[in-house]
């Protein structure tokens, strides 16, 4: 078992990182591997709307190779202007747009880092894209966020990071419970205009 820890933070070691790290010591002390990713410093691009995906299947800048074998997915990102990161919202878009099947019915969880305000908008935003693809979502005992303007202040929020160890926990129990279970149902799409 494994999951994949994206960092949507350009500081790679800043405080989103730290709270991705509490997440993935409740995840190997349950039995699960991780791996966390940095986003990096480099600019992001937005969906082109090439449309290259759907004839390769694959979107041109290669986003999800590494979710074909990954268990569940958290991903982290700080708090920009009451919103998650603009680097770690165009992977996402990119990535479940042209790789949607590499994540369907595999848990996933946002957590977010901020000094004060802005996280429960950016949670929502990074859910969206879990629930629009047969993600089941991951929760703590308090919603996934942490406070601090330094790694060493968000290590201080104590109810922070017992809710991101709790995260990892959960995370772990879910994807032990999902392969225990039945074979997930093979549900097909209809996109449709609203007019057709």
């Amino acid at each position: 078992m494994k999951v994949l820890l994206i960092n949507g933070s350009a500081k790679e070691k800043g405080c989103t990182f730290t709270a991705l790290s509490e997440v993935a010591r409740g995840l190997n002390e349950s039995g699960v591997e991780t791996e966390i990713l940095s986003l990096g410093t480099k600019p992001v691009a937005d969906c082109m709307g090439c449309g290259k995906c759907r004839e390769t299947g694959a979107c041109v800048f290669g986003d999800v190779e590494k979710a074909k074998t990954a268990d569940g997915f958290v991903f982290g990102s700080p708090v920009y202007y009451a919103h998650a990161s603009g680097r770690l919202l165009s992977v996402l878009d990119r990535a479940f747009y042209s790789g949607g099947k590499e994540f369907a019915f595999k848990p996933g969880a946002a957590v977010v880092s901020a000094r004060r305000g802005g996280t429960t908008a950016s949670l929502e935003v990074i859910n969206k894209h879990f629930s629009i693809n047969q993600m089941p979502i991951v929760t703590s005992n308090y919603w996934n966020m942490v406070h601090g303007n330094t790694p060493d202040e968000v290590r201080q929020d104590k109810e922070g990071m017992r809710t991101m160890y709790n995260l990892g926990r959960n995370m772990a129990w879910m994807i032990k419970c999902i392969q225990a279970g039945p074979e997930h149902p093979q549900n097909e799409k209809e996109s449709t205009n609203f007019i057709r």
